[in-house]
């Protein structure tokens, strides 16, 4: 009868191994099919390179749960903003003229509750929305010649400094 129970649980876990795509629930089925055909832990160990204190948890759970206790558990991080939430704020970032990372900051701060630890987080939407992250200016002042003008004047002026002042060293 055990030896039944036993062939059965084997069965059970190659099936099982056959169907996974997941290399790490292929793992903990394997380790213990393995355990109940007769191998040693440490054998196991050298075979699969994982901890005899895996192996013993691994085996628990299938005793315990069945095959459901050698699946993965990890389901991901929840989003702080409901995908509503994301849609509205990528249209608010598409009908801006300029961008600021601050003003994202500030937006979803009082408007949503959510402050994200990385900035990564606020490029992403930034990049989701379609926009460069990086600080912009409301004009771009090659589009304006005086001002091209101005600043080509003063970098002038600069020159003939730096070059008035090397002059005086060479006496």
């Amino acid at each position: 009868m055990i030896n039944q129970d036993l062939q059965d649980a084997i069965a059970e876990l190659q099936e099982f191994i056959a169907l996974r795509p997941e290399a790490r629930e292929v793992r903990k089925a394997l380790a213990v099919k393995l355990v109940y055909q007769g191998y040693l832990y440490e054998e196991i160990q050298t075979i699969l390179d994982v901890s005899l204190g895996s192996i013993t948890g691994w085996k628990q759970d299938y005793e315990q749960l069945g095959i459901d206790g050698l699946r993965l558990n990890h389901k991901g991080r929840k989003s702080y903003l409901s995908d509503e939430q994301r849609k509205e704020v990528l249209s608010w970032l598409q009908t801006k003229d300029t961008w600021e990372l601050g003003e994202l900051e500030y937006k979803l701060a009082f408007e949503y509750d959510v402050t994200y630890e990385s900035k990564r987080s606020y490029y992403d939407l930034f990049d989701a929305a379609g926009i460069s992250w990086k600080k912009t200016t409301s004009l771009n002042p090659k589009a304006d010649p005086e001002a091209v003008a101005a600043k080509k004047k003063e970098i002038e002026t600069l020159r003939g400094h730096c070059t008035e002042r090397k002059s005086k060293q060479d006496f």
